[in-house]
């Protein structure tokens, strides 16, 4: 089997730096483009600033400002004045408050079939409906690609999700994910690219793709893609890009480590139980349940073409009086388009609430739903409390569902509607690209403005040849990096403030966990399978490890998760069930012979005193991983590299 005949192999291969491409060996790739957002931009561009790199090395780096745009204090106001001064010194593109959500805009303004993307946000491979190989990584690792280093990665498994027949009136793109996320599960993606195939590809547009390749993020994917192909072509003329386009497809003979079929015109409307987006039922067995908000938009569901749809559907009709209705346009190309051709009035004139052109309610920032509420929501997580309100019921739906439950009160099947509207994808989108700030020719005359609330990076020691750990804290499986470090209007204003932030550490599983810490010289934590699940903001891992977390035991972890453990010095330990029976919270762990574990071994040997017992943790490492932790984190090596070449 070749690999460089699927299409992601074609672009893994063209951007192939270091390795080779054998699945489950590390690679280097060169990454072409780099997305930031605010929640986790501020960071990556305080690392980027460490390195003392004049200016980015990319073909083009994007800094976006779409979550933390609820100014109640002076925080965020000075961190978008931060990025946007930073983004002028050291040459990246600025996208202001209110321009939009960073996925939506980026599709719409910078997405180049056949290239990589690599970007400080879960969310990122929303670019695959584009056909680039575009991939969610912690800020550190953005940091570094901005300054010209290659992207390491473990060479995936390819699947192939090979796409037949037809959508039926009332279903959608958002089904089309959710039924692949109730057959494979949340860990189902693990270790792969997800590509898309088949006949049926041609059936959907560019929009519809980028939802499917969104939520793939819920799988646990590397990434998810589409073929660059004549849909493709239409988009990007549509949006006055039609130069940058390139066909890129599998070639014919491609092989894939797996193959799941679907046939569009057997899936139904779908909607995700709470609280996960793999608890997934058909409507119709919901039919009935009460439902007292809706809200619709994210980089999942905001597009010209969803609300367009809601608009159309809305029109004439008015929202259940015990519903509240609140709409977040993904870009200000979405929201002006549906001004001028009346689609606004529409939506005004039913009921629904219009909020900022930003992330919104989908990163915890307001709208947050009644005490044991119902939400439906067209985003693409529903952990519990995400939403702002610990006990809501959080249900994800696509927007035929949710304006269904808009209207009727309870959730429906939106057939009840009446006959489902066709919606034509524009000939000619409205481009308008002013409050997108190119950098200058050179930033040299330009300062960065840091305000109070920004704090420098603290100084990681490395790794010690022994630890004495105490186990704070036992979890279950599927821990979210919401359930680490929360986010909402409360906690990300201080994503700059590490020494703040970092007292909301487990706040919603273990209330005064910071405080227990601080009494500890080191802790560790034991979670079950899948730890880390969710957001890419390193603040979940950079965090506890403020706070002295020097390892995690895990029956297994998150991609995303155990790459930021790693890059700031924590040990990720991968336990058997047995092993996590065995010890619990309050546990002191001595564990010896470190720098020969780390640097060699795949075990390092874990001793439990006060019951007696020891048993052999397991290291799944790779060379660079090994130095990284000797070294006490990605800052650190990085330093030792750059001073060695000195």
């Amino acid at each position: 089997m070749a690999y460089e005949d699927h299409l992601a192999g074609q672009i893994l291969a063209a951007h192939l730096e270091e390795g080779s491409l054998e699945p489950g060996r590390e690679i280097g790739i060169c990454i072409d483009q780099t997305l930031t957002q605010d929640a986790t931009g501020t960071l990556v561009y305080l690392e980027f600033m460490s390195m003392g790199i004049p200016r980015v090395r990319t073909k083009r780096s994007v800094s976006y400002v779409d979550h933390n745009t609820l100014q109640t204090g002076f925080e965020n106001a000075d961190d978008h004045l931060f990025l946007q001064s930073a983004a002028a010194r050291y040459g990246v593109y600025f996208s202001r408050p209110g321009n939009g959500i960073c996925h939506q805009v980026h599709l719409e303004h910078f997405g180049v079939p056949g290239q990589t993307l690599l970007g400080s946000d879960s969310h990122t491979p929303t670019g695959g409906g584009l056909g680039m190989l575009a991939i969610g990584a912690g800020g550190m690792d953005v940091a570094l690609a901005m300054a010209g280093a290659p992207f390491y990665m473990m060479t995936p498994e390819v699947m192939l999700v090979r796409l037949t027949g037809g959508l039926r009136p009332w279903v959608g793109a958002k089904d089309v994910i959710l039924y692949l996320l109730e057959r494979l599960k949340v860990k189902g993606g693990l270790g792969k690219i997800m590509e898309y195939g088949g006949p049926s590809v041609k059936t959907l547009g560019v929009q519809e793709r980028a939802t499917i390749a969104n939520m793939g993020a819920e799988l646990g994917a590397w990434s998810s893609i589409f073929p660059s192909d004549e849909v493709t072509r239409r988009f990007l003329t549509a949006q006055g890009r039609g130069s940058v386009w390139v066909p890129i497809s599998a070639r014919g003979g491609a092989e894939y480590n797996d193959v799941i079929e679907i046939d569009l015109s057997s899936l139904e409307p779908l909607v995700a139980c709470p609280s996960s987006p793999d608890a997934v039922k058909p409507v119709e067995e919901l039919s009935g349940v009460k439902v007292d908000q809706v809200a619709i938009g994210s980089c999942t569901n905001s597009s010209y073409r969803d609300l367009k749809l809601v608009a159309r559907l809305l029109r004439g009709r008015r929202v259940n009086p015990e519903v509240s209705l609140v709409i977040s346009p993904g870009s200000r190309q979405v929201l002006s388009m549906l001004a001028k051709e009346g689609d606004l009035a529409d939506l005004i004139d039913a009921g629904a609430r219009i909020l900022e052109v930003a992330c919104g309610p989908c990163i915890g920032m307001g709208q947050a739903p009644p005490s044991g509420g119902v939400s439906v929501r067209t985003f693409n997580r529903n952990f519990k409390g995400r939403s702002g309100t610990r006990d809501a019921r959080v249900y994800l739906a696509g927007p035929q569902v949710a304006v269904a439950a808009a209207v009727t009160g309870r959730l429906a099947h939106p057939g009840e509607l009446g006959p489902a509207p066709n919606i034509a994808e524009p000939e000619k989108f409205l481009v308008d690209d002013s409050m997108i700030i190119a950098p200058p020719d050179s930033g040299k005359e330009y300062s960065v403005r840091m305000g109070p609330n920004i704090m420098p990076l603290p100084e990681l020691e490395a790794l010690p040849d022994s630890l004495r750990v105490r186990l704070l804290l036992k979890l279950g499986d599927n821990i979210t990096t919401d359930d680490i470090l929360p986010g909402g209007a409360r906690v990300l204003p201080l994503r700059s403030n590490l020494p703040a932030i970092s007292r909301y550490v487990y706040e919603l599983m273990s209330p005064g966990f910071a405080d227990e810490a601080a009494k500890e010289d080191a802790v560790a934590i034991l979670g079950g399978e899948n730890y880390g699940q969710g957001s890419s903001r390193e603040h979940a891992a950079l965090a506890p490890r403020y706070l002295g977390t020097r390892a995690v035991l895990a029956k297994s972890f998150s991609r995303l998760y155990r790459a930021n453990m790693i890059n700031f010095g924590i040990l990720p330990i991968l336990v058997t069930d047995k092993e996590y029976q065995q010890v619990g919270e309050g546990d002191d762990m001595e564990i010896a012979d470190l720098h020969r574990a780390v640097a060699e071994g795949d075990k390092v040997i874990i001793k439990v005193p006060n019951k007696g017992i020891e048993f052999a943790g397991r290291l799944e490492l790779s060379i660079r991983e090994r130095q990284i932790l000797l070294a006490g984190g990605r800052l650190n090596f990085e330093g030792q590299n750059l001073a060695g070449e000195a």
